[in-house]
C-alpha cells in the first residue's frame, strides 16, 4: 500500500525510533513525502500554576529551564529526523508550538496526511504527565489512519 504524504512525531529519543524507522521504510517503498513532526509544548506554565511557594523568580526559572529542555531536544528530533531521512526524495522537519496532543491530532486528522505513525512513548521524554496517555487519546481521536508503535 502507497501512501503520498506519511507524517511521523519525532522526539530525538529512542521512544520514536520505531515509528521513525517504519516510516521512513514506507516512505522508501512507496515514494512519499515523509514529514516528522516535533511540538514544543506550550502548556507547562499552565500545568504547574502560580501558586510558587519559593522565591518569586523559581516558576520562571523553572519555565526558563523547560523551555531550553525543549529547545535541545526539538535540535535531537531535527538531527534523528534529517539523519533517517537521509536519500529520500521527499523529506522535510516540520516544527510545532502548542499543546502536543492538539497539534498531533489537527495534524493527523488532516486530509493531506495519509497515514499518521506514531511511537506509543513519544514525547514523554520530558512531557507532562498529560502526554502519557497521547496515543490513547490520537487513536480515540482518530478520522484518518493512524499506525501506532511500541
Amino acid at each position: 500500500m502507497c501512501f503520498g504524504h506519511i507524517l511521523v512525531a519525532v522526539d530525538g529519543s529512542q521512544a520514536c525510533a520505531a515509528a521513525l524507522g517504519h516510516a521512513r521504510w514506507l516512505a522508501r517503498q512507496g515514494d512519499s513525502t515523509l514529514t516528522g513532526i516535533f511540538v514544543i509544548d506550550t502548556g507547562w506554565a499552565d500545568f504547574i500554576g502560580n501558586d510558587w511557594q519559593s522565591s518569586s523568580n523559581a516558576r520562571q526559572g523553572f519555565l526558563d529551564h523547560i523551555g531550553r529542555e525543549q529547545d535541545a531536544q526539538a535540535q535531537a528530533a531535527r538531527g534523528q529526523f534529517t539523519a533517517a531521512a537521509a536519500g529520500l526524495g521527499d523529506a522535510r522537519f516540520e516544527l510545532a508550538v502548542g499543546d502536543p496532543v492538539r497539534v498531533l491530532l489537527a495534524r493527523l486528522n488532516d486530509p493531506q496526511t495519509d497515514l499518521f505513525i506514531f511511537g506509543r512513548r513519544t514525547f514523554q521524554v520530558s512531557g507532562r504527565p498529560s502526554l502519557k496517555s497521547a496515543a490513547r487519546t490520537l487513536a480515540r481521536h482518530a478520522t484518518r489512519p493512524l499506525l501506532l508503535l511500541p
